[in-house]
């Protein structure tokens, strides 16, 4: 019986994994005084089958917002880290500073989730924010820093395009989300 519980939860996992989330829009907010964030309607419906399972709220990696992973997403991702040789110096430190500072957030009932303070006081977060999807993950960066980095990457986008895009055959395209 017990081998039957742990299969039917083994087996639960793995379905839910298997729904890939492609989150799509950029969404201008305000967060209130308490640091919480209404959640725009679209996204809520794009995040409809994962909402009720919770996000990991991190720092980014190469810029100065935050990362909301719906659960299902961080799961694949700790997947991967898992994987690395945690008998290389290296990979510990990385470990170590990736899943520095990560949290977890919940969408209450009226579609808010409360960004943490020292999450919020990482990104500078002031009163007006934008929700920019990144495939299968949501940034939060504060609306002046946003449209600054939006300026800067897209003075050479055309060159980064063909860079990271132009050296894949049509064949492997379809790999791409």
């Amino acid at each position: 019986m017990v081998k039957s519980g742990v299969y039917l939860y083994i087996s639960s996992l793995i379905y839910k994994q298997d729904v890939m989330i492609h989150i799509i829009g950029t969404h201008e907010c305000k967060v209130d005084i308490k640091g919480r964030i209404m959640l725009p309607m679209a996204l809520k419906r794009q995040l409809n089958q994962v909402i009720n399972e919770g996000f990991v709220i991190k720092r980014s990696v190469f810029n100065n917002c935050l990362e909301i992973h719906p659960m299902s997403e961080w799961n694949l991702v700790v997947e991967q880290v898992n994987k690395l040789n945690r008998f290389v110096k290296k990979n510990n430190d990385f470990i170590r500073s990736y899943m520095s500072g990560l949290k977890i957030v919940d969408v209450d009932a009226s579609g808010r989730f409360l960004i943490p303070k020292d999450l919020f006081l990482f990104a500078n977060i002031k009163k007006e924010i934008v929700l920019s999807s990144s495939v299968n993950m949501i940034e939060v960066w504060d609306k002046q820093r946003y449209e600054q980095s939006i300026s800067e990457t897209l003075l050479g986008f055309s060159d980064l395009a063909e860079e990271v895009m132009g050296n894949k055959s049509k064949e492997n395209l379809d790999d791409i989300s």
